[in-house]
């Protein structure tokens, strides 16, 4: 069925049929479109205006009973209940798409115009290590194999660092996202847009199935949030802060607040000691119970 009750299809009903396609999919496909479409508008106006630029995505929607969370690049969505902790994102880095990158190299090896290898290695190598065995993976290879070291394992590595220090040619932290249709390695004319996406992962909370708290909320955060607290030290802190001010009408900004007020390295924060973040920190919760409210028809 369509999403205001008539079918899909009604020119195909049987292709609808037998593809299984649900009202569900309609939303996602929409949402992978904007994507698509948003990026296509801001390359436009950054070459109109000759500016460069882009940005992570991270859209959640709220549509009959569902809660739809579209991704693209490395800010995180996690739903947080009394006693669940459930992430509703996943984060595209070039070690997370590492596969999908080293492959695009693989069939157009001219996108590294010679400066770059796209194996990985698990260090930089130098040129002592010229013919010894050291351990390599390509975009085939989800293990580890040998090889012994040629020149062209000495260029830059395609992806290198671990974690979120891991870097896409050496610039950029993210392999999805919105914009940089302009972004070059430093001194160089490689650009980086080919190896970038901006189709998003879709994920859909079945709101209406869910047993509802009045605090129960969807926490999103760019990655300035997460460099230094874990999806269990938001969660501890909305669990800690919610049930005390259930009387405040703002207490969902107030948390908000609160939780970019804990990556600044303050006595009170639950991250370790020392660990502040100097990225950009933006949050939103978003609470769920008016949401379960509204599907169930209360």
């Amino acid at each position: 069925m369509h999403l205001n009750g008539r079918c899909i299809c009604p020119s195909d009903p049987q292709f609808v049929e037998e593809k299984g396609i649900r009202a569900e999919d309609l939303v996602i496909g929409a949402l992978e479109s904007a994507f698509q479409e948003c990026d296509e508008v801001i390359g436009r106006e950054l070459e109109a205006s000759g500016q460069v630029g882009g940005c992570t995505a991270l859209v959640a929607v709220s549509l009959q009973g569902k809660l739809y969370v579209a991704n693209a690049g490395d800010s995180r969505a996690i739903l947080v209940r009394r006693d669940e902790i459930r992430p509703l994102s996943f984060e595209f880095t070039p070690e997370t798409e590492r596969q999908r990158i080293q492959q695009l190299a693989f069939v157009y090896p001219e996108l590294l115009a010679g400066e770059f290898t796209r194996l990985e290695f698990p260090r930089r190598l130098k040129g002592d290590d010229l013919g010894q065995k050291v351990l390599f993976r390509d975009h085939h290879m989800s293990g580890w194999s040998y090889k012994r070291v040629e020149k062209s394992d000495l260029k830059y590595p395609l992806i290198h660092g671990q974690g979120r220090q891991a870097r896409l040619l050496g610039t950029l932290a993210v392999s999805r996202g919105l914009g940089d249709h302009q972004l070059r390695v430093l001194d160089t004319n490689i650009q980086l847009k080919p190896f970038l996406l901006s189709v998003p992962q879709v994920t859909v909370l079945d709101v209406g199935q869910l047993e509802l708290q009045e605090d129960d909320v969807v926490v999103m955060a760019t990655d300035g949030l997460w460099d230094v607290l874990s999806n269990e030290q938001v969660a501890w802190l909305v669990r800690s802060f919610l049930p005390g001010n259930q009387e405040d009408p703002h207490r969902f900004l107030k948390l908000a607040q609160m939780l970019i007020h804990s990556t600044q390295g303050k006595e009170d924060s639950p991250t370790e000691e020392g660990q502040v973040s100097y990225d950009d920190v933006s949050v939103f919760v978003i609470p769920l119970h008016s949401q379960g409210q509204e599907s169930s028809g209360h």
